[in-house]
């Protein structure tokens, strides 16, 4: 689940999902060995084996904590009950280090200054592997058996697809899974939707028809809010194939499988309807006219005041379940549906997939060599990422809403779960940002297994969504997993130069064109600029990476 990114955005987890990394003051030790942990023999403590050599809660442990996002900041560390319990029973305080909204140049500074934080939460791929060969990051390896929670739940072919090509693990996983996992999909807002008749919402020419309905009768309401960046216009490339997740046309991929090979998104027939059809939403003022340049706090605001219809994101359900509770505190006849993933009429609705899950999960945490005990930081990543850990930065420390665990170690949630929503949820969306080593297995089983007891009104609203609907239309694209080049490489530099023309053909095409054909000779140039700045060299090195991807998956 991205969470909030978030928007993660989930976010995110779907959430992501969706979004959340923490940070803090830099230390500058350049050890890369655990000859700071004291060697003390393992007592029973939470879920670490007898023979780990660093025990979490015995002694003090602080690290600073670097989320290299621009929308991320950190909540304070102690001041909600999960991260308060964790301080005072574990003995752990994370230090934020904020990216100031530029986490590329907060970085660089970092590595010129020989200021690095212990821990760096990012994305996998060409960054982490430039630390790595820079000599910046601690291996895992030693760890693993140790303290075997991330080896149990992730499992060897993940932490094996995590590897760098020196064959060492210096990658923490988040969100990562062996089922299928994910909030991408379109939130509605359920008091206009019954208002106007609750009329079909699962075609494109559905969708197109209730927004021009929106726009009539409520003139102060964004009829199709697009989120931060555009997002919405990523989530509506899926409505137009079949088997067609956004991450293919999106930024990140920029690639689109055909066969055995990636080919151009630019030249791409479903990308390219699909700018036409968001031009046309946008040339018609029922999409978010600043939707490239607002802020998440702008979307939050809409949405948890109800000043939009519908909303599409990779993770929308964080903003839903807020702006959900919201408006049911002020009318218990308002509040947040979602709906089936949009599909062009004809296309099989059961084969739309607006997300997508990877069993790597989201992103990754790296532990730097200015970390002065790397093995005790890792035991607390380990700690944090088992069932202990999961339940307490999921749902509050054991004895509010939950009490005890079952044979599978889930908790026995209490009455106050069902009854208290307001202050559970509350809590949740308080925590959401320090979810860092998701357990998607494990928090997904133990959410649905209780939830499968209750009636639908007393569920949970973001877990009644994920079962009924997140969970099921999303597509596992973990073959398409690290095919970004490093930054310095020559795919690397073509890549930077491709991005920017992806960025700003984007963006023209949605605000700019007059007209379909307009979107047309937009992404027609683009092709041309992408070509000459060397885009068939770049996909031809995420061809290579893909087909290594398949053989090891096999």
């Amino acid at each position: 689940m991205k969470f909030s990114k978030k928007t993660v955005y989930s976010t995110l987890v779907a959430a992501l999902v969706v979004l959340m990394a923490l940070t803090g003051c830099a230390k500058n030790n350049d050890s890369s060995s655990a000859s700071g942990s004291p060697e003390v023999k393992a007592t029973s403590s939470g879920d670490q084996p007898e023979s780990a050599s660093y025990v979490l809660g015995e002694q003090p442990l602080e690290f600073s904590f670097y989320g290299h996002y621009d929308w991320y900041t950190m909540p304070p560390w102690g001041e909600d009950l999960a991260t308060k319990w964790i301080k005072e029973n574990k003995k752990v305080n994370v230090l934020p280090i904020s990216s100031g909204g530029n986490a590329k140049q907060k970085l660089n500074t970092m590595i010129v200054g020989n200021e690095l934080p212990d821990v760096i939460w990012m994305e996998r791929g060409a960054e982490v592997e430039k630390l790595r060969s820079e000599g910046l990051l601690v291996p895992f390896d030693e760890y693993l058996d140790k303290y075997p929670n991330l080896k149990k739940w992730a499992g060897e072919s993940t932490l094996n697809m995590l590897r760098s090509p020196d064959g060492k693990l210096y990658q923490f996983p988040n969100w990562y899974t062996s089922q299928p996992n994910g909030n991408a999909g379109y939130l509605v807002n359920k008091k206009i939707y019954e208002e106007l008749g609750s009329p079909s919402l699962e075609t494109t020419d559905d969708l197109y028809a209730y927004l021009q309905q929106v726009k009539g009768k409520y003139p102060d309401v964004v009829p199709f809010e697009a989120g931060q960046g555009a997002e919405a216009v990523d989530i509506l490339s899926s409505a137009f194939a079949e088997n067609r997740p956004y991450l293919y046309s999106s930024q990140q991929m920029m690639a689109i499988p055909s066969g055995n090979e990636l080919t151009s998104v630019f030249s791409d027939p479903v990308f390219r309807e699909s700018l036409q059809f968001a031009n046309k939403l946008y040339r018609e003022k029922l999409i978010s006219q600043d939707a490239f340049t607002q802020k998440m706090e702008q979307v939050e605001q809409k949405i948890v005041t109800g000043k939009i219809a519908v909303y599409a994101a990779s993770s929308p359900t964080e903003f839903g379940s807020k702006g959900n509770a919201a408006l049911k505190a002020k009318d218990p006849s308002a509040g947040y549906i979602m709906v089936w993933p949009i599909h062009k009429a004809g296309l099989d609705k059961n084969k739309i997939f607006p997300g997508d899950y990877k069993q790597l999960g989201w992103n990754v945490s790296v532990i730097t060599k200015s970390a002065k005990n790397p093995e005790a930081i890792f035991a607390f990543l380990d700690w944090f990422t088992g069932p202990e850990g999961q339940r307490t930065i999921m749902w509050g420390p054991e004895g509010l809403y939950w009490k005890g665990t079952d044979a599978d170690g889930a908790p026995l949630f209490t009455e106050k779960f069902t009854t208290d929503t307001q202050g559970r949820d509350e809590l949740m969306n308080a925590i959401v940002n320090f979810q860092w080593n998701g357990n998607t297995v494990y928090v997904d089983r133990s959410k649905s297994k209780f939830e499968a007891t209750l009636p639908p009104e007393k569920r949970s609203w973001e877990t009644y969504w994920q079962t009924e609907i997140t969970w099921k239309t999303q597509f596992n694209t973990t073959e398409f997993v690290n095919l970004a080049p490093a930054g310095d490489s020559e795919e690397g530099i073509i890549s930077q130069s491709v991005t920017e023309i992806y960025e700003k053909a984007r963006a023209k095409a949605v605000i700019g064109a007059k007209s379909e054909e307009d979107v047309l000779a937009v992404l027609d140039q683009a092709e041309k600029d992408a070509q000459k700045a060397g885009y068939a060299q770049l996909l031809k090195y995420k061809t290579e990476k893909w087909q290594e991807n398949v053989s090891n998956l096999k």
